[in-house]
Order: C-alpha cells, then sequence, then structure tokens
C-alpha cells in the first residue's frame, strides 16, 4: 500500500557547502538519506516532496556542521498482510516467480500459484499447470495477497523486505485466469 508521511528530522549541512542555497542542500541531503530505503514501520521511501527547511540552524563545538530542523512528505510502500495487490511476473525460478508489486519483488512460491500442480519449464521461462495447462510466465498480470513481510531490522548494511505472495484463493491469479472463471460462473448462473 501506498502513503503519504511526514516525517520531521534534522538535516546535517556540511560546512564545506555553507555557500550553496540551503534548500537545495538540505533536499539533495535528505534525498540522499530517505530515497529508496528500507525503514521498520515506515517501508520503502519512494520518493520526497514538500521539503522545508528552518533558516535557522544549530552547531555543535566539535562538528562545524550547522542542524537544520527539516519536515517533508514522503511516499511509502508498505506491504501489508492480507493485501490484495495486482503486479507483474518478472522473473520465473524453477521454486516459483517474482512479482513486481511497487518498488519490490515479491516471491510467488510455486505451491502458491494454485490448486493444480505447477512445473517449471525453463525452455519457456514459465511455470505450467498439470491438468488446467495453464502457464505463468515472464510479463503476465496476476492478482495476488500478501501473506508475509518480513521488514529489515536496524543493521549497518540494508536488507530487502521480503515478501511472500499466494494465489490459491477465489478470484485471485494470472488475470485472463481470472476472467475465464468468471465466463463460467457467469455461464453456470444462466443455465
Amino acid at each position: 500500500m501506498f502513503r503519504l508521511v511526514t516525517i520531521e528530522d534534522f538535516v546535517r549541512i556540511p560546512p564545506e557547502r555553507f555557500k550553496e542555497p540551503l534548500e537545495k542542500v538540505a533536499k539533495e541531503i535528505i534525498r540522499s538519506e530517505y530515497e529508496g530505503k528500507a525503514i521498520k514501520d515506515l517501508g520503502i521511501v519512494v520518493a520526497i516532496i514538500n521539503i522545508k527547511v528552518s533558516k535557522v540552524g544549530k552547531v555543535v563545538p566539535t562538528d562545524g556542521a550547522s542542524y537544520h530542523k527539516v519536515v517533508f512528505d514522503a511516499l511509502v510502500f508498505y506491504p501489508q498482510l492480507q493485501e490484495v495487490i495486482e503486479g507483474e511476473v518478472v522473473g520465473v525460478v524453477p521454486y516459483g516467480a517474482f512479482v513486481r508489486i511497487g518498488p519490490i519483488d515479491a516471491l510467488l512460491h510455486i505451491s502458491q500459484i494454485g490448486d493444480d500442480r505447477f512445473r517449471n519449464d525453463p525452455r519457456r521461462e514459465a511455470l505450467i499447470g498439470e491438468k488446467t495447462q495453464y502457464v505463468l510466465g515472464k510479463g503476465d498480470r496476476v492478482r495476488a495477497r500478501i501473506v508475509s513481510v518480513s521488514m529489515p531490522g536496524p543493521s549497518p548494511r540494508p536488507e530487502p523486505i521480503r515478501v511472500g505472495l499466494t494465489m490459491r484463493q477465489p478470484f485471485l491469479g494470472k488475470l485472463e485466469w481470472i476472467e475465464e472463471e468468471l465466463r463460467k460462473l457467469k455461464a453456470r448462473a444462466r443455465s
């Protein structure tokens, strides 16, 4: 889920950049510190907008840099458990498929594609259902439910957000499969 949050922080302006416009320097620093980062309880910061920097800063005696209060809006993506999402298959591996949802790739394990048993066809770069002959491959659009989310904790090196998906529920799956199932249900209802 995408959301817009307001964040208050302090930005450190190094002495060698004092002659540059404060707003420009602060924007560059804040964007480099936040954009593209995964922050626990917040999500992945996609973009920083509406940056407001206090003109009055504080100088720390042992540092020499000035510290300015900054308030800005952050567009963040936070995958929520049980959320139904749509995405595109961006990769197929022997154990499943990777689905692009927002700014990240989530894993759709081969056992979670559907009620059929799927097998990997490396030549076609696809997963194929044994009974249904459904084919799931790169570029396909799917609807899935988020069943697991692992957000990184505080650590010296950034870790990716890990998201697990399922399509083993009614009205989930490759969009073409869902349309086919709806046509079948409508036909049954008419007869």
